[in-house]
């Protein structure tokens, strides 16, 4: 079997409170992480104009649509669920049609202050003012995806949370008995990796589309990291019998509940 390090302490060697407090936080990590799946989903999918979410919509996401403006691929994608069809077409025919500030008027401002004006007030400066013609006017241009400064606000955000969020099951994981040990410390590692991959991918994907790629695939690793090593832990926190192999530890390293 060989030696242990001496800091070395496996689940079946914790007391009880620690193995509670270690579960708390995996199920209510684990349920933080769906929902941030189900967002990205949300913010993404239907960008293209296709129902379910495809590298197009990452691709449209980042570095924006030549196809479409920035309303459009808005309304298309995570905003449509805000309104009607029909109130969305005549959005679309408006901007297809030249903009006219008179149509606007007749038509669209209305939709806007019913459906829109509730978030887009002008009162959060980070997302778009759609209140009056001049500011819908701004979101009617072409769609050239997230601009740099929203890129670096939401880049910080995401390296300090994703690397609380994998410091902390890696933490827990590190009490697992994974053999050989070469491949347990890789597995805590590339966690980061795909993160510090995921979020220079989003501006790369700006220069250069097939970068888009690695952010589905560096986003997929990630999550596969997250789900290996909260399977591992959970099971062996509460149904991997390896007592006998702890056996020739001393007495004072053993859990007493």
């Amino acid at each position: 079997m060989g030696k242990f390090h001496p800091l070395y302490l496996h689940y079946s060697e914790l007391p009880w409170s620690m193995r509670t407090l270690f579960t708390a936080t995996l199920l209510v990590m684990a349920t933080g992480y769906l929902f941030a799946l189900l967002h990205l989903y949300g913010s993404h999918a239907g960008r293209d104009g296709e129902p379910g979410l495809s590298i197009k919509d990452v691709v449209i996401a980042y570095s924006g649509s030549k196809e479409s403006t920035r309303l459009e691929s808005a309304l298309r994608g995570p905003m449509a669920s805000m309104l009607p069809t029909s109130e969305a077409n005549k959005i679309f025919g408006w901007i297809h049609g030249g903009l006219d500030k008179a149509v606007f008027e007749k038509d669209i401002d209305s939709i806007m202050e019913k459906r829109c004006l509730a978030c887009h007030d002008g009162s959060n400066p980070h997302i778009p003012q759609l209140g009056g013609y001049d500011n819908v006017l701004e979101t009617a241009q072409l769609d050239e995806g997230v601009d740099i400064f929203t890129l670096v606000r939401v880049s910080h955000i995401h390296l300090f949370g994703l690397t609380f969020i994998f410091f902390i099951t890696s933490l827990i994981f590190s009490h697992a008995y994974v053999r050989p040990v070469w491949l347990k410390s890789v597995i805590v590692a590339f966690p980061f990796v795909t993160i510090l991959l995921d979020i220079f991918s989003w501006y790369l994907t700006k220069i250069f589309e097939p970068f888009a790629y690695v952010i589905v695939i560096s986003g997929g690793l990630m999550g596969g990291c997250f789900a290996f090593m909260w399977v591992v832990s959970m099971y062996q926190m509460w149904l991997f019998k390896v007592s006998a192999r702890f056996a020739a530890r001393s007495a004072p390293r053993r859990a007493i509940g």
